[in-house]
């Protein structure tokens, strides 16, 4: 009488199943691009901010000045709490009116379809062209706000010439540029939520309100760390609109720290500093988003298909 051997259970990795989990070598391109396109360039900037250079000639090492420049440095200093004051702002007024808005598209009407494809088309539109668009419309002597201004019982309406007026007006320009992105992202998130959750809310007499508390705001967890990541990453890098709506003016009450990176590098003719700048900008972005990640918990970023 033979023995069989017992049969030997697949070895299973930690966290999940292995079916369809596709290899390290799918993940080779997109490293390469990674190398050369950003760590090869940020590990050349962080060689720059150790030396002195006017942009032509060979840089001169010159050890840590540049960064401790950057610490006492009071303009930086003002940089910084604008910069994240913009990112605060930015967060505050998109998230929620693109999560109104996404879930508002998401529903199977027609005419909100339509009305979505509208609203995206601000994100076609190049930043430069954006803040030529509304350096024009908001031009205290020919804009339309200085048409309307007075019908209003305003004599002089110049938002761009007050430093609260030209901040606010920048808070609202990258609303107006990126709401569309992040509500498409709401609305493709508001798709996935089962019928069958609301369905069993109704039945309940769950209200409106009720529902989209319990039901569509848990369900878009994963939407909205997404979101918020590309919000704060894109807020700390806003420059082009800056740039051409205010110069980081009136003063330098929207100096944010993208435009002192480039007022000291291409307009001071300091590179190496302004590499300090641009190299402490990509620490802070990073650390920023890898933070935010680990507060909403790193299984909200998990993938939800089966064996992946």
């Amino acid at each position: 009488m033979s023995v069989s051997a017992p049969l030997r259970t697949p070895r299973r990795r930690p966290g999940g199943p292995s079916v369809g989990r596709p290899g390290a070598v799918w993940a080779l391109p997109a490293a390469l691009f990674f190398l050369f396109f950003a760590v090869i360039p940020m590990g050349l900037v962080a060689y720059l901010s150790f030396t002195s250079w006017n942009g032509l000639g060979t840089p001169q090492f010159v050890g840590a000045q540049n960064w401790q420049r950057l610490a006492g440095d009071p303009v930086m200093h003002q940089g910084v709490l604008l910069s994240l004051g913009l990112t605060v702002g930015s967060w505050a007024v998109q998230t929620p009116i693109s999560m109104l808005l996404g879930v508002w598209a998401a529903g199977p009407q027609r005419n909100r379809a339509v009305l979505a494809a509208v609203f995206f088309v601000p994100l076609l539109l190049s930043s430069a062209a954006i803040a030529i668009i509304w350096k024009a419309l908001l031009d205290p002597n020919f804009g339309p706000l200085a048409r309307i201004g007075p019908w209003l019982g305003l004599d002089s309406v110049s938002l761009l010439g007050s430093p609260s007026g030209a901040f606010a007006v920048i808070v609202f320009v990258s609303a107006w540029q990126f709401i569309p992105l992040h509500m498409l992202l709401y609305q493709g998130g508001a798709r996935q939520i089962p019928a069958s959750l609301y369905q069993a809310a109704e039945i309940d007499g769950a209200s409106v309100p009720r529902r989209f508390l319990h039901i569509t705001l848990p369900q878009l967890r994963n939407t909205i760390t997404t979101s918020s990541v590309l919000m704060v990453v894109g807020s700390l890098t806003y420059f082009e609109t800056v740039l051409i709506l205010t110069g980081g003016g009136p003063g330098t009450s929207t100096s944010i720290v993208p435009y002192l990176m480039y007022r000291f590098g291409f307009m001071g003719y300091e590179m190496g500093y302004a590499s300090a700048i641009a190299f402490t900008l990509v620490i802070v972005a990073t650390a920023v988003s890898l933070v935010m990640v680990r507060l909403t918990g790193f299984g909200s970023m998990r993938s939800t298909r089966e064996g992946m």
